[in-house]
C-alpha cells in the first residue's frame, strides 16, 4: 500500500541501508555478541524483504529489525521490490539470500500467491520463513505469520463508526485497496462486520491501490454517485486524507464521518486535526523484532515459530464512543511510526 507522508531523518537513516534496486541485497548490523550462534562462516544471518524500501510502514519495520539483529548480535540483510506489487523483485532476493546462508528471512509478500514457489524452495533448504503483516496464501505456505489482525483492525472503525452515527442512516463509500490483496479485503470485510452492515450497504466502492491521490479521485466518482455518503471507510490514511481533500472541497468535510486503518504519524495527526475520525494503529516494529528473534531462536536450537502472532491493533480517536474501547491522539502519536 502506498503511503505518502513525509519521513522525519531517523527513518531515512534506517532507510538508506536498504538501497534503491529491488535486487540490492544489504547487510545491516553484523554482530559477533553471545546472542549470535554458528554456522558456516561463523555467525547468524536474516532476511528482510519488504515490498518497498521508501514506504514508512516498512521503513519501520526495518528499522525494528535492525535493533533486534543489533541486540542479538546477529547480520541483518535487506531487499525491497522497485514498487509494491514487485513479485519477480522479491522473489530474486529469496534466492539471493538463500545463497548467501540466511537462517530465516522475513517477508512482506506483494503478491501472496504468486511468491509461495519460491518460499517453498526456500524452506526445502532449511530456511525458516516468516511473513510479515500480510499473509501468503495459503497462510501454511510460510511457517509463521507476524502480523496486525487485519479483520479485528477493520472490524474496530467499524464499531466506531456505527457508535458515531447514533442511529442516523448511513450511506457508506468504501475506498478499497485493489481486489484480490488479502489486507485489503480483511481490512473491509471487518469494516463492515464491526458496523453491522454488507456490500448492498455500500452506495459506492472503488480502489485507490492505497494512495492518496487516488484516494481524493475515488472519493470525487463517489461524490457524483452519491451525493448523499455521510460514512467513508478508507483502506489506509493515505486515502483517507485523499477523501478528505475531495469532500473539502465540497464543503462536506464536517458533515462526513470518515474512518481508516493504520496509525502512521500523518494519519494519527491527521485524526488529531479532525481530518479523519478515529484510526486502528498497528505496530510494524514490533513485527520486525519479534520476527528477528524467531530466527535467532531457530538458530539457536531449531525451534521453529509457527501459525500466528498478532502484533496487535489500537482504536485512536478523540471523540470517544460509548462501549468502543479506544486511546485517545496522544497515545496514538507516542505509538505511531512514519
Amino acid at each position: 500500500m502506498s503511503r505518502t507522508p513525509r519521513l522525519p531523518s531517523s527513518l531515512l537513516r534506517a532507510a538508506a541501508c536498504t538501497g534503491i534496486a529491488a535486487l540490492t541485497l544489504t547487510a545491516c548490523g553484523s554482530g559477533s555478541g553471545s546472542g549470535s550462534s554458528s554456522t558456516g562462516s561463523g555467525e547468524v544471518k536474516v532476511g528482510l524483504i519488504t515490498k518497498t524500501d521508501t514506504n514508512p510502514f516498512f521503513v519501520k519495520m526495518k528499522e525494528g529489525a535492525e535493533k533486534s539483529a543489533k541486540a542479538e548480535g546477529v547480520k541483518l540483510m535487506t531487499a525491497a521490490g522497485k514498487f509494491d506489487g514487485d513479485n519477480a523483485g522479491q522473489v530474486t532476493a529469496i534466492e539471493n539470500m538463500v545463497a548467501a546462508g540466511v537462517k530465516g528471512i522475513l517477508i512482506t509478500p506483494s503478491d501472496s500467491k504468486a511468491i509461495v514457489p519460491a518460499i517453498e524452495k526456500a524452506k526445502a533448504k532449511g530456511v525458516l520463513v516468516i511473513a510479515l503483516d500480510t499473509p501468503t496464501e495459503p497462510q501454511s505456505a510460510v511457517d509463521a505469520l507476524f502480523a496486525t489482525d487485519n479483520l479485528k483492525a477493520g472490524e474496530l472503525i467499524g464499531e466506531y463508526a456505527k457508535a458515531a452515527m447514533k442511529g442516523k442512516s448511513a450511506k457508506i463509500a468504501a475506498l478499497d485497496l485493489a481486489p484480490g490483496v488479502s489486507v485489503g479485503v480483511q481490512r473491509h470485510n471487518g469494516f463492515l462486520k464491526g458496523f453491522g452492515a454488507t456490500d448492498k450497504d455500500v452506495v459506492c466502492a472503488q480502489d485507490t491501490g492505497g494512495d492518496q491521490s487516488k484516494g481524493q479521485t475515488a472519493m470525487e466518482n463517489c461524490l457524483q454517485k452519491a451525493p448523499g455518503i455521510n460514512v467513508v471507510y478508507t483502506i489506509n490514511e493515505p486515502a483517507a486524507l485523499g477523501a478528505y481533500t475531495a469532500l473539502k472541497a465540497k464543503g462536506r468535510e464536517k458533515d462526513v464521518l470518515i474512518v481508516s486503518v493504520d496509525g502512521g504519524c500523518t494519519g494519527t495527526q491527521a485524526v488529531k486535526d479532525g481530518k479523519i475520525a478515529a484510526t486502528s494503529q498497528q505496530y510494524p516494529l514490533k513485527m520486525a523484532a519479534e520476527g528477528v528473534k524467531a530466527v535467532v531462536t531457530y538458530a539457536k536450537g531449531g525451534k521453529k515459530a509457527s501459525g500466528y502472532t498478532d502484533t496487535g491493533v489500537t482504536l485512536i480517536s478523540d471523540k470517544a464512543q460509548d462501549g468502543v474501547a479506544s486511546k485517545d491522539t496522544a497515545y496514538g502519536l507516542d505509538n505511531c511510526w512514519g
